[in-house]
This record gives structure tokens, sequence and C-alpha cells, in this order.
């Protein structure tokens, strides 16, 4: 579906143009096309690759989605595929935005995803100082915004994980954090794989050799770097964090059961001293002289109660009870 199709000259924006009027703006020196589609369909797609000139390769990972992060050059233009995620009531929900960067056009093409990048276009439109680097500004922003919706995610997992860490201590709450930790972790995983390659892939657009779109943005492609690189090491820390709280509950449910094992061994043994005290009595020989006791049941009563009385003591002494 087309989201938006314009043209712009010396960084100013110069109208809303149809896709049929496309040809004519790129044959216009100093203008380039700016082209926004989601969940594309394979005449939109088609049809931007006879505008635009794009690689058959290309493209067909666009139609078939899935890709993983990376930027890849043929010829003159950029191929960039960035993941979008998005918090969802269970979990997170990954899409995709990919974006060709050439020498007078962008494309952007945005797959599973309700997040728009209206507010881009707008940030561009208003620095038109900047929006005359082209293609290369643009891509830069549209990398920048992706980025930045990084940080909120990495934030709530900050905010989940210390939420986990207040009760690690807490008695039976061992089980289900470690449920929650789990899952901390697989979007931790998530979050880096949109990340990783991403951060590495950028390292190639400022410093060197750059592609020829990035030429004039290399400082902004820096910055990008920076970020990235910021959130991958906040991500490691978080990962590092996980591992070590999940040991640590496990030891705290390993210590919880081997209380309860105490307890149990504890009630055991004082009723196993009571049933021999008792099975004496219950041999039935014919000279037991204390069975004809006036005295004799009570008497027996009190020693088997004095015995589990100190053995009690004994084990509450010991933190057995």
């Amino acid at each position: 579906m087309l989201i938006n199709c314009a043209a712009y000259h010396d960084g100013r924006k110069l109208a809303d143009i149809e896709p049929v009027d496309i040809a004519a703006h790129l044959r216009t020196p100093g203008t380039f096309v700016w082209v926004a589609l989601r969940d594309a369909t394979l005449a939109e797609l088609a049809a931007m690759q006879q505008h635009f000139d794009l690689h058959a390769l290309a493209v067909e990972d666009v139609h078939h989605g899935h890709q993983r992060p990376k930027i890849e050059e043929y010829g003159t233009t950029l191929f960039a595929v960035m993941h979008l995620i998005e918090p969802g009531a269970e979990e997170w929900q990954i899409g995709e935005v990919i974006v060709f960067a050439g020498p007078n056009f962008v494309l952007s093409v945005r797959n599973r995803s309700g997040q728009g990048f209206l507010g881009v276009r707008e940030r561009c439109e208003r620095e038109p100082e900047l929006l005359r680097h082209g293609a290369g500004f643009v891509l830069y922003a549209l990398m920048d915004a992706v980025v930045d919706r990084y940080f909120p995610l990495l934030d709530a997992l900050e905010t989940e994980l210390e939420a986990v860490e207040s009760q690690i201590f807490e008695r039976g709450a061992g089980r289900p954090n470690v449920q929650r930790l789990y899952e901390l972790k697989r979007r931790a995983l998530l979050l880096r794989h949109a990340v990783a390659p991403l951060l590495e892939m950028v390292d190639k657009l400022h410093g060197g050799r750059v592609p020829a779109v990035c030429q004039g943005t290399q400082e902004y492609f820096r910055d990008v770097h920076d970020h990235l690189a910021r959130i991958n090491a906040a991500i490691d820390t978080i990962r590092d964090t996980i591992a070590t709280a999940i040991q640590v509950n496990l030891s705290m449910v390993t210590i919880e059961e081997s209380e309860t094992t105490k307890r149990l061994a504890a009630w055991a043994a004082i009723f196993a001293v009571c049933t021999a005290m008792v099975g004496v009595w219950g041999m039935n020989f014919e000279h037991m002289p204390e069975l004809k006791w006036h005295f004799g049941y009570p008497l027996a009563l009190g020693l088997v109660a004095t015995a589990a009385f100190l053995l009690h003591r004994r084990f509450r002494r010991a933190g057995w009870l």
C-alpha cells in the first residue's frame, strides 16, 4: 500500500506526486523522490523496481520478508533491512522496515508493523539544510528513528528485571521468578538480534570507504553507531544479570527444598523414636512387670512425650524446625 510519494529539490519539498510521475522527476538534476510503502504487493514492488532499477535479489528479499538486519550495496543503491519491535500483550511482535537509498531516490517498505514514520518525514522537511544531502540523510533519519525506538524496549527490560530482582529472596517466589527471567532473556535475545547485526553494518557507513550515497552524512551514521553500541552493551549487561539472577533463583529453590527436607527428616526422627518406644510395649511378652503396674500406662506416655519434646527442642535449636 502506498503511504507517501513526494519529490524534493534542494532540500525542500516540491509536491506529492503520483507513482507514474516518478520517472520525470528522477531526470531532473538536484531532485530526489521519496516513496513509502506498507506491506507492499508484488505489483507495487515490480513497479518500484522498474522506476528505480532495483536489483532483483533485493526485491525478492523484500517480497519474502523475515530478513536478518543488514546493509548491502547493489551498484549505486544501498539496501538496508532493520527490525521493528513492538511490545504486545503477551510477547513482542517483530516487523521490519526495508530501505533502498540511491543517488536520487529513497524507497522505504514497512512490513508487519503498525509503527509509522510520518514523524521522520516531517522532521526531515523541517530541516531543509540537512535534507539537501538527499537520500543519505533520509536513510540516516529512518535508521535513527528505528534505533531510538529500541531505547524504550531496553528501559522496559531493565525495569522488569529490577522488579524480579527485588523478589528474589521472597519465600516461594523462586519458580515464578525463573519463568519471568527466561521470558526476559528471550526478549533480550530478540532485541540483540535486531541490534548486533545492524551495529556491524553501520560501522561501514562512516570512516574509510563508504557508499557514495552516505558520503555527506558520515558523522550522522557515526552517531547512530554510537547509539547502537550503547544499546548492545546494555543488552550484554542485562543478559549477564539475568543469568546471575537465574542461578540465584535456582539456588533459592534448592535451599527451600532443603529446608523442607530438614523439616520432614526432623519430624520423621521424632515419630521414629516414639514408634520405637511404643513398639517395646507392643511385643506382648508374658513377663513385662510394668504392664500390670497401676502407673505404667501414664509413665509410658510421659516417657514418649518427654522424648518427643527433647528431640523437638534439639531440632529447633539446630534450625531444622
